[in-house]
């Protein structure tokens, strides 16, 4: 990676957590609070747990909900040599913990369990008013459900995200035989720079992919040569609302909508929006108004002028397009 600054490159320098003296607890909560660098603005998630301790004293790193009702369970690790010293590999501790979560029934046992306690603990983030944790906890994720069409689809999956800044060949390709074997567990590299004394995080998602024989590790064949692993590729995305604008499906000026409610934006021709005289990207405004940790920006903005999500444009032009290269 390299800083360009008046047309001279800088090169940025790949370094490790453990170089730069932070701990996994450190790691942990730069992603409770920034749990969107894991994931993008397709997907809505709501943390509801940190450290969460099972019967076996197991304890969970983060614990949230999704758009589709399910529980994530989001375990890290610092560097490859953290996942390499483990005497259980690290993605059957995840499953281990999402084991667990499995047996919860009702949107009440997960409150009492994990976000009470959690609102309890973190209490100064939250508006607590004349209610309890547990009385919060509860409607906002019977909220976050209701909005999401998910109340029906309450915890009939389990989720895992594993994040470290390198990960090894052996879990890379458990995950990805896990993956092709239905079970729903993401890797995703969270890679530390230095630029002086400023420190950079890049993202990148490994699994799951298309082609998963990639990163199957091989029983060794003394015959032939030894392959590398591949290392993956980065995320693919739909396209965003710099795109949106580009094709000219929605324009600078028009007003931007949030779903369900009356708050209303102005979008700008760099993709931001404005509010209330202040420039935001649509997803920190559209978080902050719901208060969820990540949100499908593009489900839950509304372009008041068509009464349509920017996900119903996108897709109508998309489809439009698709058309057209088929009839010529």
């Amino acid at each position: 990676m390299y800083n360009l600054k008046s047309k001279k490159a800088t090169k940025i320098e790949k370094v490790t957590f453990s170089d730069l003296g932070l701990l996994e607890s450190d790691i942990e909560e730069v992603l409770r609070t920034n749990i969107d660098m894991v994931c993008d603005d397709e997907e809505s998630l709501l943390i509801i747990g940190r450290q969460v301790k099972n019967e076996k004293n197991g304890r969970s790193d983060l614990t949230a909900i999704d758009n589709n009702g399910s529980v994530v369970l989001i375990e890290i690790k610092r560097d490859r040599k953290d996942i390499e010293g483990r005497k259980e590999a690290f993605e059957f501790q995840a499953i281990r913990y999402a084991a667990s979560y499995a047996t919860i029934k009702s949107v009440e046992e997960l409150v009492k369990i994990v976000y009470a306690p959690y609102i309890e603990k973190y209490k100064e983030e939250f508006a607590l008013n004349e209610l309890t944790s547990y009385e919060l906890g509860l409607r906002k994720i019977k909220e976050f459900l209701k909005v999401n069409n998910a109340i029906d689809k309450f915890n009939e999956n389990q989720r895992i995200i594993l994040v470290a800044s390198e990960f090894d060949e052996q879990t890379l390709s458990a995950v990805a035989w896990l993956n092709k074997n239905k079970v729903d567990m993401s890797c995703f590299k969270l890679i530390p720079y230095k630029l002086g004394s400023e420190i950079y995080l890049d993202t990148e998602k490994l699994l799951p992919v298309a082609n998963y024989d990639d990163f199957y590790v091989n029983l060794l064949d003394k015959s032939e040569p030894a392959q590398r692993v591949s290392k993956g590729i980065t995320r693919r995305a739909l396209p965003k609302i710099d795109t949106m604008l580009t094709w000219g499906v929605v324009k600078a000026g028009d007003i931007i909508r949030a779903k369900d409610r009356e708050d209303e934006a102005i979008l700008l021709k760099n993709g931001n929006v404005k509010v209330d005289g202040k420039e935001l990207s649509m997803q920190v405004w559209l978080k902050n108004l719901y208060g969820w940790s990540s949100i499908q920006t593009y489900v839950f903005a509304i372009h008041k002028e068509s009464n349509k999500t920017l996900s119903e444009i996108r897709e109508e032009y998309m489809i439009e397009q698709e058309l057209k290269e088929i009839q010529e």
